[in-house]
This record gives C-alpha cells, sequence and structure tokens, in this order.
C-alpha cells in the first residue's frame, strides 16, 4: 500500500461513519481514492468533475452542493453526498478560506457501501441536518419517560363505596384483579386490595355484608396520568406501596391502576432500591450514610449510555426524599409547622436533571406573612433542611438560592409580587438573577399552595414582552461552533479541546423549551416534560420539539458520561474523548440548537436580538 493510500486508509478508521466498518470494505473506498491539497486554485477542479464524495482533513471552506444554502464546513465534514444519494450530478461551488487537505472518493465505491443501513442512515441523516443517534428512540432506560396513560392496558375496576365487601370480592374475582377502586360520584375516595380482605375481613371476621368503605384504605397515595413510570416507581418505592391509582388530572376521575407487577413487566430490574433505602431511614446520620452512597452507585450501574437518560431524575428524586425526611426530623424535634408551606425546588432538581455537579436551589413559600416566632420556627427549619442536604453531598449554593436566605422565604402574596417586578422589569441583569425561579416544583409541604402561586403567576408570565425578553437573553449565549463549524474551546482548562456542555449547550436547550412552554401555558418544568406537553399554538413543531428532546438527551448523556468516568463535577467534555461519530452528533447538535434559538428569537423578539 502506497504511503497515500495508506493516509487515507488511517483517516478513515476514525471517521464516521466508515470507522464502524471492517477494513476490507473501508479498503474498497481506496480504490480510485484521491488526497487533494484544495487552494483556491483547485477549487474549479472540483467544480468540473463528475460526482464523488470529498471528506475534509483539514482546511476551511464555503461550499454549495445542492439546491439547499451554502454552507461553512471544515475537518471531518463531508461535500458531494447530495448528487450521491439524490442519484443527480449538482454543481460544486467552493470558496476557500483557509487551504487544507481533501479526500475525495469515487462515486461508484462509496454508493456500493450504501447497502449497509449504518453508512446509509448516516448520510441520509446527514442530508436532513437530523441528529445521528435517535436517543430518545433506541435508550435502553427510555420506558421509564413513558406516561402512565401510554402504559394501560384496561380500563380501571372500579365500584361505588356503597358496594357490599362480598360484591367487591366477587368484582375482584370476575375480572382476575388483585385490587379494586372506590369511588365517589366517580371520584376516587379509596383502594381494597386482597390484603386488606385478608387482614381487614376473613382474619377478624369481619361482617362481608358491610359496605366497602369499612375496610378500604382511604384517601389513597395516587398519581396522576401524565406522569412518567418512574414517578409512578419513585412513589411507590418511598411510599412503600404496591398499588398505585392513576387518576386524570383534570377531572380526578381514576383512569387505571399501575402495580410493582406492570412495572417489572415494563422493564425487569429495578436500579432504584437505593431509594427505598432513603425512604426508610431514621436519623440524618442514617440519611447521610445512604445518600453518600449515590455517586458510587451510579457509578457502577450506569454502564450504557442509555442508563444515562435516567441519571438525573434518579438523583433529583432522591433529593426530594432527602428533603422531606430532613423536615420530618426537624418537626420532630420542634413541633408542627405554625402555617401551611410549600418547599420550593429550583433549577436542575425541579427539571429533575442533577448531576454530580449539581447545587442546592431551592425556597419557602409561605400561607402568609409570619410573626416573629413563626418566621424564626421557618428559619430554623430551612437553615436544617439545607444544612443537612449539604451533610448529603448536595452542596450549599454559592450565589445563596436556598431557602436559608431570609429572601426565600416568601408569603404567597408577596411571591405573586415578586414575578409581577420580573415582568415589570426584565432587564438583562434582572433576567440572570431570576431565570432559575422559572423553574420550579414543589418537593414537600402544601401542594396547593404552590398551585396557587403558579396560576397566579402563568398569565404574567406569558405577556408577549417577557417573552421576548427571555428570548433575547437566550440569543445572547453562543453554541460553541465557529464560522466554519469548527468547535470553540473553552479557556482556562486543564485540558485544551473542552466544551462546556451544560453552559453552552444543554442551557440553551432548557431556555428553549422554557420560553415555549411559558407560552403555551405549560407549567410542568422538566425539559422532556415540556417538550413532550407544548401544545400546537406554542409554535415550536413536533419535529423540532422531537428534534431537541432527542439532542438533550445525547448531551446529558456525555455530560454524565464525563463525570462519572472522571470523578468530575463539572460538564467540560473533552472533544479528543469523543467517538468520530460521537463528533458528529456534538456538531450536528449544536447546528440544530443554534437554528433553533434563531426561530425562537424570530417568533418572540420579531427577529431582534
Amino acid at each position: 500500500m502506497s504511503t497515500i493510500a495508506q493516509q487515507v486508509s488511517d483517516f478513515l478508521a476514525t471517521s464516521a461513519p466508515f470507522d464502524s466498518l471492517d477494513e476490507a470494505a473501508r479498503d474498497s473506498l481506496l480504490i480510485g481514492a484521491e488526497l487533494i491539497y484544495l487552494t483556491q486554485e483547485k477549487a474549479a477542479d472540483v467544480k468540473a468533475t463528475s460526482a464523488a464524495l470529498y471528506l475534509i482533513q483539514s482546511g476551511q471552506y464555503t461550499v454549495k452542493d445542492s439546491f439547499e444554502p451554502k454552507r461553512h464546513v471544515s475537518d471531518g465534514d463531508y461535500f458531494g453526498i447530495h448528487g450521491l444519494l439524490d442519484r443527480q450530478t449538482y454543481p460544486i461551488d467552493i470558496v476557500v478560506e483557509s487551504p487544507g487537505l481533501v479526500f475525495k472518493f469515487a462515486a461508484l465505491r462509496v454508493a456500493a457501501l450504501f447497502d449497509n443501513p449504518h453508512v446509509l442512515g448516516f448520510f441520509q441523516g446527514l442530508q436532513r441536518n437530523d441528529l445521528q443517534n435517535q436517543a430518545a428512540l433506541s435508550s435502553s432506560s427510555m420506558w421509564l419517560y413513558k406516561p402512565l396513560g401510554d402504559v394501560l392496558e384496561k380500563l380501571p375496576i372500579s365500584t361505588d363505596e356503597t358496594t357490599s365487601i362480598q360484591d367487591a370480592a366477587v368484582l375482584m374475582l370476575k375480572h382476575s384483579v388483585s385490587s379494586l377502586l372506590i369511588t365517589q360520584q366517580e371520584t376516587l375516595v379509596g383502594i381494597v386490595t386482597d390484603r386488606d380482605l385478608r387482614n381487614r375481613v376473613v382474619a377478624k371476621g369481619h361482617d362481608s355484608r358491610l359496605s366497602v368503605s369499612e375496610i378500604m384504605t382511604k384517601a389513597p397515595v395516587q398519581i396522576t396520568h401524565q406522569k412518567t413510570v418512574f414517578d409512578a416507581l419513585a412513589l411507590m418505592t418511598e411510599k412503600n406501596i404496591h398499588h398505585l391509582p392513576i387518576i386524570n388530572k383534570q377531572t380526578n376521575a381514576p383512569i387505571g391502576m399501575i402495580t410493582a407487577t406492570d412495572i417489572v413487566r415494563q422493564q425487569k430490574g429495578n436500579v432504584l432500591f437505593i431509594m427505598g433505602a432513603l425512604s426508610k431511614a431514621d436519623s440524618l446520620y442514617a440519611l447521610t450514610r445512604l445518600s453518600w452512597q449515590l455517586p458510587h452507585y451510579l457509578s457502577s450501574h450506569a454502564k450504557r449510555m442509555g442508563d444515562f437518560d435516567i441519571a438525573g431524575k434518579v438523583l433529583s428524586q432522591a433529593t426530594d426524599i432527602m428533603t422531606r425526611k430532613l423536615i420530618t426530623f426537624f418537626q420532630q424535634a420542634h413541633g408542627k409547622a405554625p402555617m401551611m408551606f410549600a418547599w420550593l425546588v429550583y433549577g436542575s432538581q425541579a427539571r429533575e436533571d442533577q448531576t454530580l455537579g449539581s447545587d442546592q436551589d431551592n425556597g419557602l413559600l409561605l400561607a402568609k406573612s409570619p410573626n416573629q416566632t413563626q418566621a424564626e420556627y421557618f428559619r430554623d427549619m430551612a437553615s436544617y433542611v439545607c444544612q443537612g442536604l449539604a451533610k448529603c453531598g448536595i452542596k450549599l449554593c454559592n450565589g445563596n438560592i436556598m431557602a436559608s436566605n431570609d429572601a426565600l422565604r416568601l408569603p404567597l402574596d408577596k411571591a405573586i409580587d415578586e414575578a409581577k417586578q420580573w415582568i415589570a422589569s426584565p432587564t438583562k441583569s434582572a433576567i440572570m438573577h431570576f431565570n432559575i425561579f422559572l423553574d420550579v416544583r414543589c418537593a414537600a409541604g402544601d401542594i396547593d399552595l404552590f398551585r396557587q402561586l403558579q396560576q397566579a403567576r402563568q398569565p404574567l408570565l406569558k405577556q408577549s414582552a417577557f417573552l421576548a425578553a427571555l428570548a433575547r437573553h437566550t440569543n445572547d449565549i453562543a453554541v460553541p461552533l465557529s464560522v466554519f463549524q469548527k468547535f470553540v474551546y473553552e479557556k482556562d482548562t486543564q485540558r485544551k479541546d473542552t466544551i462546556d456542555i451544560k453552559v453552552k449547550a444543554i442551557a440553551l436547550v432548557n431556555n428553549i423549551a422554557r420560553v415555549y412552554a411559558l407560552a403555551g401555558g405549560v407549567q410542568v418544568p422538566s425539559t422532556l416534560a415540556r417538550l413532550t406537553a407544548l401544545p400546537q399554538q406554542a409554535g415550536l413543531a413536533k419535529k423540532d420539539a422531537d428534534n431537541l428532546r432527542d439532542i438533550w438527551l445525547f448531551l446529558n448523556r456525555l455530560r454524565w458520561r464525563h463525570q462519572l468516568d472522571n470523578k468530575a463535577t463539572d460538564s467540560c467534555v473533552s472533544i479528543g474523548s469523543l467517538s468520530s461519530i460521537e463528533k458528529h452528533q456534538l456538531k450536528a447538535s449544536l447546528k440544530a440548537i443554534e437554528r433553533a434559538k434563531q426561530a425562537m428569537v424570530m417568533k418572540f423578539s420579531g427577529g431582534m436580538g
């Protein structure tokens, strides 16, 4: 093999999609292949040649190789593929911005490899500007993201609370179910299980002619239909229950039941046992001992890329459990809270995408303005919980976005007034401050109090001037790609080829999803849930929302793998650590984020960035 042929072969072995082929298949491309030092003088020769595929090793070029607009390309990029896929001869116009080496492969040799679905799919994805990994479809853990409404296989078996115990048992036998939902005017009021019939009726000699309301579990733990399988699993683990009624969020009517058996059927094997142990912790010492096992547990069990898709959700819901346990410990020592309150979580915990580097972001919502004694109670509780979370490995917030901060313990009326101030003055500095509070969730306390806040804020946060300010703020963050599609690396880092995936990519997707969600009245804080729940009138096409969802999953996979492999808490991913296909995926992701960002600015800000 000649020196040039060997150089081409070596480069192909590290270039997607050819790096997935065996050596013989790659060698077939060497027949008729050329290595060109492409200067502006040579550009005319490329334009005059017949169809071929070009792979850039070095240099920067502006290329038009189809009816699509011209584009900027650099090392690792291809051009000429449109003609091969469309079986047409398109003229190739090239402006050489910086000369370099380009490999040219004969059209027939490349087309012969299109029988390989991986090769064909890769180039078709390039042609469509698609993200190459389709993470949302291929993830081995995506079953956990399924809405509960999607996994229900049959209508709920229910009966009125006046039904006799004997008739209820007959109904369960008839339908071969181990539990029965009990309703009053079509609203869920209780549940009866096989265990209840055994322990509360047979064992105690209870009269089976009495109404089923005598033995039912009243006001059972329940979950709404738009929640996910993971949400159900986490709730059942925390509450130590095996039957969980599913209700319609709007009507509160029961629409089904999910059981432990159903979840096992969805995915054999449960990686969340540690959450059950956290829920049973009876002291701060036990809680901290268990919580410090979480990073080790994740690094031990997250082996495949798909496993990383739920890591953030596992960590966030574990933090929720820790928070509730700490509040319980405090109240056991200091008594019941003097008024209703809601413990709010912001940012990554609210979105359920915490990582090993996430810190605390929380606050307290109070039913009314407290007197001095009440204020001291909540101050002490907030301090205890925040310090307890820090002992559990959830570090204190450097920006003091914590309930222990007096400014973040607000009564409902003042919290609403605060939102009005955001709307009245959405300056750049103000948005940087309150942006984190737009991703919010109630992790403990009175959920109805939180809903009152959300109901009052929703029409305020939909105002066009406010959405325009949020869009402009997002537009100020540039994706880390140069005009010629080369990665732009972080400065002053230990490695010289890193990109902060969190700040320069994931946060942008979060911001884009947030703006459309506010515009569409979607109140869930999770980025994935927002992109799934967006109504048509929100202005983001389903295809674009699905693509952003796929991109978000891919980027978070890279971030989690970096943190676990390097025992790191930052999000600075080394480009050198990525495979060839992942580099293409990342570049495609960043391009798609930029397009989505510009479309958002155009829609909400009239194109004024």
